[in-house]
């Protein structure tokens, strides 16, 4: 695509995707970060804590995510599932996420609504109450939601079982939800612990998108987040995987319809946003095979070779601990095996190392990549997500207006080389799913349904 055609798209960002974001932090450490959009009257409100399964210790996998459930289990002044209830009667709607890196609470509302969210927000913060029978409930939720989206679908457990394999030293390879026997084992007092250790303003930040005045909403903040006191956070070590030294394999044996390739390679996640330029490389290449129908792996592999029914690829530069992965996967099509898939993957990417990207192709990937960005910021959550998730894993929120401008420095050079250093044979790890025979009276695990993720 030409160069006036990315600025046209740079140009067709709404006024607020870029607009003044303004910080301020709290005496007791809380960081308030405020984002004016007035296109309509609505805000969302998000809380970010800077605890995830990351910080979990063994035996006690899956208690960041526990506790995120136990959330909404009351204070004294709200008592359990008045939460929600407070939230849907002022016509708004709430939910969670715990991820790797941290945990984060949100509310969409109608702007008048937002000292609801905040005092509801700040209760909880400062006056969660965990009771044995709220938990001994809890735990079986969670437990059976494992069961759901993990032990009955054979492709979690192939992700899960990549990731123990690929990540052997870094907590990153532990699943989020906890590996089951650690959850038959929690007790009320592990989640009441990892509260007391991490829910504090000081390791918080509270980020407010919306038809909102930021001189209000810092007034807010004060009012209800203010008097909660700060307190003293645990040291974090520094965690790094060690190099990988060969190429690592696994099988999953599962009951499926159709088998399943997941193939990946350790990369550097981004460290300096004014400096690095791998980590954009990185996400240039994974346009450049994947992203839309004309992205080398769909063309190639599945409309023209017919090798796969679908395949994809993934690479996330935000990471706390600056360490990632460059991921393929895919399904190969009837009459071919995931040998057949995996070779013809590895060919695409040696062709990548040996003869580049196209000068044509790359423009194309940076207009697409760039366009998906400014049609995500049309979105008021996915502004206060993109800026919670960069402060929560130490990378500053001005890292947004750069992002553009540092894709379109990218060369061809640069992602042949990238492609060259790290997607390698002793950098690989393979996990395959063996599809068994499916047993049609099990009976199935229902998904659940309570909303909290």
């Amino acid at each position: 695509m030409p160069k006036r055609c990315l600025l046209f798209l740079l140009a067709l960002l709404p006024a607020s995707a870029f607009a003044d974001i303004q910080e301020f932090k709290l005496p007791n450490g809380l960081k308030v970060i405020v984002q004016e959009d007035h296109r309509s009257p609505v805000v969302v409100s998000q809380i970010w804590y800077k605890t995830g399964s990351i910080d979990e210790f063994n035996g006690t996998t899956g208690v960041a995510h526990v506790l995120e459930h136990m959330m909404f289990k009351g204070t004294k002044k709200v008592p359990a599932g008045q939460f929600s209830r407070l939230i849907a009667a002022a016509g708004g709607r709430e939910n969670a996420f715990t991820g790797n890196d941290y945990t984060a609470y949100f509310q969409q509302l109608e702007k008048s609504k937002l000292p609801l969210a905040f005092r509801l927000e700040a209760d909880r913060m400062a006056n969660l109450q965990l009771s044995t029978g709220e938990f001994a409930k809890e735990i079986r939720v969670v437990m059976e939601e494992r069961r759901s989206r993990t032990e009955d679908n054979p492709q979690a457990q192939v992700g899960e079982q990549f990731n123990t394999a690929a990540y052997q030293v870094h907590p990153y390879g532990r699943p989020v939800i906890g590996w089951m026997n650690d959850l038959e084992h929690m007790k009320v007092d592990d989640a009441r612990a990892w509260y007391h250790r991490w829910y504090a303003p000081n390791n918080a930040t509270l980020v407010v998108v919306g038809d909102v005045d930021p001189q209000q909403v810092l007034k807010l903040a004060k009012q209800y987040f203010g008097p909660i006191k700060p307190q003293l956070l645990p040291l974090r070590k520094p965690q790094s995987e060690p190099e990988q030294k060969g190429e690592r394999r696994v099988t999953v044996k599962a009951p499926a319809k159709l088998p399943y390739l997941l193939m990946g390679y350790h990369v550097p996640a981004l460290k300096d946003p004014d400096h690095d330029w791998e980590p954009f490389a990185l996400e240039i290449l994974a346009g450049v095979l994947d992203g839309n129908a004309s992205a080398r792996l769909n063309q190639n592999l599945v409309r023209r070779d017919q090798i796969a029914i679908d395949v994809s690829d993934s690479y996330d530069l935000i990471q706390r601990d600056r360490q990632s992965m460059f991921v393929v996967d895919g399904t190969p099509s009837e009459g071919r095996t995931v040998s057949d898939l995996e070779y013809a993957l590895l060919d695409e990417i040696e062709r990548i190392k040996e003869d580049g990207v196209t000068e044509q192709e790359l423009q194309r990937v940076k207009a697409q990549v760039i366009a998906a960005d400014v049609y995500q910021r049309d979105s008021m959550f996915y502004q206060a997500m993109q800026i919670g998730r960069l402060e929560t894993t130490g990378l500053p929120w001005k890292f947004l207006k750069d992002y553009p401008a540092r894709l379109q420095t990218v060369t061809p050079e640069q992602v042949q080389a990238v492609a060259r250093k790290y997607l390698t044979g002793d950098n690989l790890t393979v996990a395959v799913l063996d599809p068994q025979p499916i047993d049609e009276n099990k009976p199935k695990h229902k998904e659940v349904t309570h909303g909290h993720n």
